[in-house]
């Protein structure tokens, strides 16, 4: 018997270590315009970046369809047991759609272990929660103990990111347009988390200029983490590389995280993000 992991697209971590791991993807819809595109399927993130730089209006995005998951449901060995951790409920209907496919998939196969997991997170945070059960998984630990470790990840793991600019979570209405253009206008830097009830954004402080706003990034890992010898961070970037490096340079120095995993934000997160934004993401205790 083997555990199959199962997740969606808005995880950002790397493609590579993903498919070592034999992490299966659900890919969420993206709407460019009258352009439909599945996210690292049809659209890959290098394109995608190119085109958000050229759109007057934001992409929309869509869940998965339980149809989507329950093909990958179908996809996995007859002995395989089946753990789906999902993009937050508060953000998307990808984790109520994972269900549905859960229940379907149950109709004509009883018997099989299934669960579904409502990360209460997104891009790296999503991601940390995924590598650890999927490391347990190969290792070959039980189905019933890689969910219980997926649930206390989901309840313990931070997600933060800082944005570099504020036009597009103005645009894409999460932001009141006057204010966010004051804010702009005077450098001011949002600093968010996912809120540890349901996932959904809350904004954590808003800071002038940018040497004081990643200073004061870094000094909430701090703040938040414990242990931290025994943690992998994740670090995600929006389009913005080297400045994600240099990011990372300065937390090796002040915290001894055993492993350090940097990715791209994808389409989902690095939308909302706009150019520049920087997430990081690990387990707090």
């Amino acid at each position: 018997m083997a555990t199959r992991i199962i997740t969606d697209s808005s995880v950002d971590f790397p493609e590579e270590l993903l498919t070592e791991l034999n992490v299966s993807v659900v890919p969420l819809n993206l709407l460019f315009g009258d352009e439909e595109y599945k996210a690292g399927v049809d659209l890959d993130t290098p394109t995608f970046y190119q085109k958000l730089k050229k759109s007057k209006e934001l992409p929309k995005s869509s869940a998965p369809s339980p149809q989507d998951f329950l093909t990958k449901f179908q996809e996995a060995s007859p002995e395989d047991d089946i753990l789906v951790i999902a993009l937050s409920g508060a953000l998307s209907s990808t984790y109520d759609n994972a269900v549905l496919a859960k229940r379907m998939f149950h109709e004509e196969h009883p018997n099989r272990k299934i669960e579904v997991i409502n990360s209460k997170t997104a891009s790296s945070g999503l991601g940390i929660i995924v590598y650890h059960a999927a490391e347990m998984a190969r290792d070959g630990e039980s189905f019933d103990s890689i969910v219980e470790q997926a649930y206390e990840y989901t309840e313990d793991t931070l997600t933060m990111f800082l944005l570099d600019t504020l036009e597009n979570v103005i645009k894409g209405g999460r932001l009141d347009r006057v204010r966010g253009t004051i804010a702009s206008a005077l450098n001011i830097k949002l600093l968010m988390k996912a809120s540890d009830d349901d996932g959904s954004l809350e904004v954590l402080d808003k800071i002038r200029g940018n040497k004081r706003a990643v200073r004061q990034f870094i000094q909430k890992i701090g703040d938040y983490g414990h242990n931290l010898e025994d943690k992998v961070i994740a670090v995600a970037h929006s389009n913005c590389e080297d400045k994600a490096k240099a990011l990372i340079e300065q937390i090796q120095e002040r915290y001894p995280f055993k492993q350090v995993i940097l990715s791209t934000m994808g389409p989902l997160i690095g939308t909302y993000a706009g150019e520049g934004g920087l997430l990081v993401a690990f387990k707090k205790h």
